[in-house]
């Protein structure tokens, strides 16, 4: 799980000054967690989305930005709560959700939005 910040979102994700329309620049579908450490719902969901993001590595890329580092970057999605989660599968457009989700609908909307399916049991527990 790394954070990001304008910069490394270019790079990684989206380089919003050089395109015009949505491409995404991943190898991988990615969840991008948008958060502030002043907020008790993100402080609530770091553990869930640390979990995710064992539980998916060599899945899918598991990013943070931190709204008040970044907030080009919130103001670019349109993120006026937090937790909000951005879901970006390879092809197509990125979907977001917002709240403190349960870690069932995390995975489900992993499942959904970025057809990655769930990880085994044996995978999960590898994980840690």
């Amino acid at each position: 799980m790394e954070t990001l910040d304008d910069k490394t979102f270019k790079a990684k994700v989206f380089d919003y000054e050089a395109e015009k329309g949505w491409k995404y620049a991943g190898n991988l579908p990615a969840v991008v967690d948008f958060y502030a450490d002043w907020c008790a719902p993100c402080r609530a969901l770091a553990p869930v989305i640390s979990e995710i993001a064992g539980e998916y590595a060599g899945k899918i890329h598991v990013y943070k930005v931190d709204t008040e580092a970044s907030p080009e970057l919130a103001g670019l999605f349109g993120v006026r709560s937090i937790p909000s989660i951005l879901f970006i599968p390879m092809e197509g457009k990125p979907s977001m959700a917002t709240g403190l989700l349960p870690k069932q609908e995390l995975k489900k909307a992993i499942k959904e939005t970025m057809n990655v399916p769930e990880p085994t049991v044996a995978a999960a527990a590898a994980a840690g």
